[in-house]
């Protein structure tokens, strides 16, 4: 195995370096991740989509947490999948995985995938993602449940923001004690003090980015946004 499984704790703000492209992934130097992020993001679905799944990819990232994604179409994923294919291609990184990212809605079609990462107790990640807008509370709220039920680990919200009400609803979601670890974060324009306020409000995993692609509208570098972190004073409420 790669790496060691990930435990996440309430409140412990760790920085996720996700990588963008099959370039990026190969030019991504272990010391300089290690300095940068707590932990990696390799986006299956980038490499699918630009045939360059091979599990040899990310040997030499060896030693550092591997959380590894591979993101429907729908949610922003780089090429257009079926459930099936993206189980296939998360099977093959198991053996590396320190967790695994699925999107909520999609826990169903995959259940097999689901059922093996509770077997093996590989952390599930039970994500959703809106890229038009911040959505009501109340449908956090009813995904939230569906993680629950499947044993989910962390559950990650990602969602436009566009105002200063949609990076306080993000917040107002985090604060609250939901019975597992929450990671919020917004994308656009406000979305940089968005990753900054749910960190300190306890966002158990704030992504930026590695190399030169964003893997999400208006994401930091994780260089920078591990700094930016590391001076905040997290709020105990």
């Amino acid at each position: 195995m790669v790496s060691k499984l990930l435990r996440f704790e309430s409140g412990r703000a760790q920085v996720v370096g996700s990588i963008g492209s099959a370039a990026g992934l190969r030019e991504t130097k272990l010391v300089t991740a290690l300095a940068e992020c707590d932990l990696v993001e390799i986006r299956l679905d980038v490499l699918a989509a630009e045939n360059a799944l091979d599990r040899a990819a990310w040997h030499h990232l060896s030693g550092l947490p591997i959380l590894f994604t591979a993101r429907c179409h729908e949610e922003g994923g780089a090429v257009d999948s079926t459930a099936d294919q993206r189980a296939e291609w998360l099977s093959l990184a198991l053996d590396d995985a320190a967790a695994i990212d699925i999107e909520v809605a999609n826990l169903g079609q995959m259940a097999g995938i689901v059922a093996t990462l509770t077997a093996r107790g590989i952390p599930l990640v039970a994500s959703t993602h809106d890229f038009s807008g911040t959505p009501p509370m109340s449908s956090w709220r009813e995904k939230l449940e569906i993680a629950l039920a499947a044993g989910a680990a962390v559950f990650k919200v990602a969602a436009r923001v566009h105002s200063p009400s949609d990076v306080s609803a993000l917040a107002g979601f985090q604060v609250l004690d939901h019975g597992l670890p929450v990671a919020t974060m917004g994308m656009g324009p406000l979305a940089p003090v968005s990753r900054l306020m749910c960190a300190q409000y306890g966002s158990v995993l704030n992504y930026g980015y590695l190399g030169s692609v964003p893997t999400a509208p208006g994401q930091w570098s994780a260089a920078r946004l591990k700094e930016a972190i590391a001076a905040l004073e997290p709020i105990v409420v």
